[in-house]
């Protein structure tokens, strides 16, 4: 955890209590567990991962930690309607070290438009660089230059840039619509 702070991330994307978040491609569920405490009781925060055992972790986290608004789902980010979502059924999404991973990363923004709300935001971390057995290789790595321009030429507005860490970029986005 030393290279990346979900907390400090989440702070400055500033979630609100009630508020209804998806965090896509959840991985070790460090969002999912920041955003579910942000949001509150009232709020609700989807956990949607392709890899089950990462799944049943963040299950597990959550039961710990006394955590009732988190529910987890086994999807495909990068299918229209892989996240099993409704349309326009969340306020925000959560893209975390995801990104560099995805190859029809234009699917994964359209799911992204299709779940969010009129004017929705999303958080957007990825890793700056590769940084020998940590991040991506070399030849994956989303620059961030890279990850704005695909969202702005696919209906996004630049909101801000964030302080993501070290090794990495951060920025919000909102739903032109």
């Amino acid at each position: 955890m030393a290279f990346i702070d979900p907390k400090n991330n989440i702070a400055q994307f500033g979630l609100n209590q009630g508020m209804k978040v998806a965090d896509l491609g959840s991985g070790s569920g460090f969002y999912v567990m920041e955003s579910s405490k942000a949001v509150g009781n009232d709020g609700r925060v989807y956990a949607v991962d392709v890899q089950k055992e990462l799944l049943e972790r963040i299950k597990a986290s959550a039961s710990l930690e006394g955590l009732s608004n988190i529910e987890i789902i086994w999807g495909d980010i990068e299918k229209l309607g892989g996240t099993r979502l409704a349309d326009f059924s969340v306020d925000a999404v959560i893209l975390s070290n995801t990104l560099f991973q995805v190859e029809e990363k234009e699917n994964l923004i359209n799911e992204m438009k299709r779940i969010l709300r009129p004017k929705g935001r999303a958080l957007i971390v990825d890793w700056t660089a590769s940084f020998g057995g940590l991040g991506p290789a070399p030849e994956s790595v989303f620059t961030e230059h890279q990850a704005k321009d695909l969202f702005q030429k696919n209906g996004f507005v630049l909101d801000k840039d964030i302080s993501a860490g070290e090794h990495h970029y951060g920025f919000v986005v909102r739903k032109n619509n």
